[in-house]
């Protein structure tokens, strides 16, 4: 799971590594919605690029691919919200992802940096994803 900013170059540094979110998913929805707040993968959006380097992976439906909606882009506020919700209940509860929390814990801390400097260039953001 990795962050893309609306535009050609946001003027920064948009590397997360998602890899312990991606094997947290289920967990992290869960824990999100005990939160009230928006679970990651509602800020998932794929543009026919995306799309297509899913497909090149073997993920997806070629079918499927092309009714895909318009790509959405979210407000990083709403993300930052969900992310500092997540790391404040994993802070405050290490346990909860077992041996996962610390590696999740990073992840998420990268992912409110990238979120930050988005929101200070009033850029928007959306979550994609690779299979690789």
């Amino acid at each position: 799971m990795y962050i893309v900013v609306e535009g050609e170059d946001p003027g920064f540094d948009i590397f997360v590594n998602g890899h312990a979110l991606a094997r947290n998913e289920d967990a992290l929805e869960k824990l999100a919605l005990r939160l009230g707040v928006k679970p990651l993968l509602e800020f998932f959006s794929a543009d026919e690029n995306s799309m297509a380097l899913l497909l090149e992976e073997g993920a997806g439906d070629p079918e499927w691919a092309k009714t895909l909606p318009p790509p959405q882009w979210f407000s990083p506020t709403e993300g930052l919200t969900t992310i500092r919700m997540l790391l404040a209940s994993l802070r405050e509860s290490p346990v909860e992802l077992g041996s996962e929390t610390i590696p999740v814990l990073r992840e998420l801390e990268e992912y409110e940096r990238v979120l930050l400097k988005t929101e200070m260039r009033s850029l928007r953001w959306q979550l994609a994803v690779s299979w690789k």
